[in-house]
């Protein structure tokens, strides 16, 4: 019940905001009318693209980012109690930011001290999983179980020069695909990001491109994908759902990119070996992409799950523009479609996330990447890869500079984890970082390219 209570599709209630972070750029704040200002998000007042010049300064860049990686170094201390929630809301979430953060040109000077950082954190993550190593529901969940918290660990000991250590995370990594094979292996539902074969799966596709080759074998991939195929092809015709694939979580038919369609297809078109070993396969694949683009609505957004599509669908003022649901998770399947496929309705959807985001996307539920300012910001730096407008990387620094405004600071809400990797400071340290180098950014463990 854990597990699923963190994505409920609910408001939590949420304590003032701790912390800001980087500021760049000028803006333009008005006040709205209390009785019209909107539940969830800022009034998007920002000045927008005109062509003008803009830039980051490294120095000032660099002393922000700072700022933020020493409050929560200094507020969110190594310890194992802290570990549970992995990736996703555990201290190894802070592992793998000094890990990514290690690798910023920004901070090369840094790189030895901010690898240090991360082993400490991923020490006391490791000594947690290995206390869960009985529970074979934790050994191939990647955010928010053992498996992410064993792949981080391994990138970060490999680039300490630790082989030994780095090759034996590997290989628990590796063998706890055998666990993710059974179509049924969790009751809950086996499919999605957080915990089931789509996460391990965006784990070894991460792996892959930190070691430059395939880490785990590949007929050890191709199961994992055919079991999501078998799962949602017979949960679809069981159902009788109008989509070729279909999977629930809880009995929920998401859509999102937390427990959702769109990771789950995403994933799978991430290896196109397996997607074009069978022509129905990939028929059922691109029928389910194509049936989820006809539920993204006039102003851009998906709707959460099967259960808000058309006369239930929410009311705009109440929509969510998440990560976790919404248009700024969708928007990973529609590029990842388009860059596969070569259909410019796929490019299309993308950039109608784009407007939707930059209206309703200056959350205020805080600075995270899941539900927060930064994910959605992660929007336009995957924009701005796709096309190299720089009207998206313009809207990006922008996102970045709003989150050190007094109208953020004082009207947006802190996380139950507030210097966590999805929820807090730790994802915002991830994505202000990717501003710098936006032509290699990519949302945490969700790289298309």
């Amino acid at each position: 019940m854990v597990l699923r209570l963190l994505f409920m599709r609910v408001n939590l209630v949420f304590v003032p905001l701790l912390q800001s972070v980087a500021n760049i750029g000028n803006i333009t704040l008005k006040k709205p009318d209390r009785m019209s200002r909107p539940k969830r998000y800022f009034i998007n007042t920002l000045k927008d693209y005109h062509n003008e010049d803009f830039g980051v300064q490294a120095d000032q860049w660099k002393m922000r980012v700072f700022q933020t990686v020493n409050t929560i170094a200094d507020r969110q201390p190594p310890t194992v109690r802290d570990s549970e929630g992995g990736l996703y809301v555990g201290i190894g979430g802070i592992g793998y930011m000094f890990y990514y953060i290690s690798q910023s040109p920004l901070f090369k000077d840094e790189k030895g001290e901010f690898l240090k950082q991360s082993l400490n954190y991923m020490k006391s993550a490791l000594t947690y999983a290995e206390n869960l190593k009985g529970d074979r529901s934790q050994a191939s969940a990647f955010l928010l179980g053992n498996a992410g918290i064993y792949a981080v660990a391994a990138v970060a000991y490999h680039a300490a020069g630790d082989t030994q250590k780095s090759d034996r995370y590997l290989r628990t990594f590796i063998d706890a695909a055998a666990i993710c094979k059974p179509v049924n292996f969790l009751r809950c539902g086996g499919d999605e990001f957080l915990v089931g074969r789509a996460g391990y799966l965006a784990g070894a596709l991460w792996l892959k491109k930190i070691f430059g080759k395939g880490v785990v074998p590949e007929n050890d991939i191709h199961d994992i994908c055919n079991s999501i195929i078998q799962s949602g092809r017979t949960y679809s015709q069981r159902y009788r759902s109008p989509c070729p694939l279909m999977f629930a979580y809880y009995e929920v038919e998401y859509l999102g990119a937390a427990h959702g369609l769109c990771s789950i297809l995403q994933m799978l078109m991430s290896f196109p070996n397996f997607i074009h070993s069978d022509p129905s396969i990939e028929n059922d694949v691109k029928a389910s992409v194509d049936f989820l683009l006809k539920l993204q609505t006039r102003n851009g957004n998906f709707p959460c799950a099967m259960d808000e599509v058309g006369s239930r669908s929410r009311p705009e003022t109440d929509e969510l523009v998440h990560w976790c649901h919404g248009a700024p998770g969708v928007v990973y399947l529609m590029a990842k479609a388009y860059l596969l496929w070569n259909d410019q309705k796929y490019l299309k959807s993308c950039l109608k996330c784009g407007e939707l985001v930059w209206e309703k996307g200056l959350l205020k539920k805080g600075p995270g990447i899941c539900h927060g300012v930064a994910g959605n910001g992660y929007v336009f730096l995957l924009l701005y890869r796709l096309t190299q407008d720089q009207k998206h990387l313009y809207r990006a620094l922008q996102f970045a500079d709003f989150m050190n405004t007094p109208e953020f600071k004082q009207g947006a809400r802190t996380p139950d984890s507030p210097f966590s990797l999805y929820e807090g400071l730790a994802g915002t340290v991830c994505y202000l970082a990717d501003v710098y180098k936006p032509e290699e950014a990519a949302f945490p463990f969700l790289d298309v390219f």
